[in-house]
């Protein structure tokens, strides 16, 4: 399996974490992040304030969010482009159990196809629709609700096709646009208990994290828990 690490080379903090997946992942590579604040690195895609989709996003698009999304974008390009089968996509803020990685690896080798869209979640928070293999403490699901963050991500050739075609106009996070399988036509799932494990805070915190008033917090709290109830109406369901 062939793995792409996104990474922005001029972020010396992250840096050797990213140095350490390149040794730890298989057939790894660096890819570079795209900077959301470069009007030049913006190009491909249409933005758009959070209308181009039904629930409408309510929260406006950091450079960050543009950035991570595009950087994905550029992923998904190069497995086209490679003609690979699928690929595993990592983001530099990633740590593994180099034990636990093989064994999952192994068990994805065994269900993926060109088609499958396969999250390695840090946080086992899915509630399965469907359990499609158990082995090792892994368990392979079809969530009910797709889950949030982009950490790592195994992503095939046809599922890549796919997304690109959806994310020709952008209005909200690429996490966010993954959980909405119904625009995508692109379903989603999880193996739990992987052993990923996020270093944001270790490696100075997020690069897209908004920084936002005490009084609009509460706010900006009710509007995405308004927004996520609203995913939730439309679950994933076995075929």
């Amino acid at each position: 399996m062939h793995s792409l690490i996104i990474h922005m080379s001029a972020s010396t903090t992250r840096r050797p974490n990213a140095e350490a997946l390149l040794r730890t992942l298989p057939d790894a590579q660096l890819v570079e992040a795209v900077d959301g604040r470069d009007p030049a690195q913006v190009t491909g895609v249409t933005i758009r304030p959070g209308d181009a989709h039904a629930p409408a996003y309510p929260f406006p698009l950091s450079p960050g969010e543009i950035g991570c999304f595009l950087s994905h974008r550029r992923c998904w390009r190069r497995i086209l482009a490679e003609g690979w089968e699928y690929a595993l996509i990592v983001e530099d803020d990633l740590e593994v159990d180099p034990g636990r990685l093989r064994l999952a690896l192994d068990l994805i080798a065994q269900q993926a196809t060109p088609d499958s869209y396969i999250r390695l979640p840090v946080k086992a928070r899915e509630k399965p629709a469907r359990v499609l293999a158990e082995e090792a403490g892994l368990a392979l699901v079809l969530p009910r609700v797709i889950g949030l963050q982009t950490v790592a991500q195994v992503v095939g050739r046809g599922a890549a096709e796919r997304l690109l075609a959806a994310t020709a106009t952008i209005d909200r996070p690429v996490d966010t646009l993954l959980q909405m399988h119904w625009i995508t036509g692109q379903p989603v799932h999880s193996l739990l208990g992987s052993g990923a494990r996020e270093l944001t805070a270790d490696l100075g915190g997020s690069t897209i994290q908004k920084k936002t008033r005490t009084g609009s917090k509460l706010a900006r709290e009710f509007k995405r828990a308004a927004y996520r109830a609203q995913v939730a109406l439309r679950p994933q369901h076995p075929a």
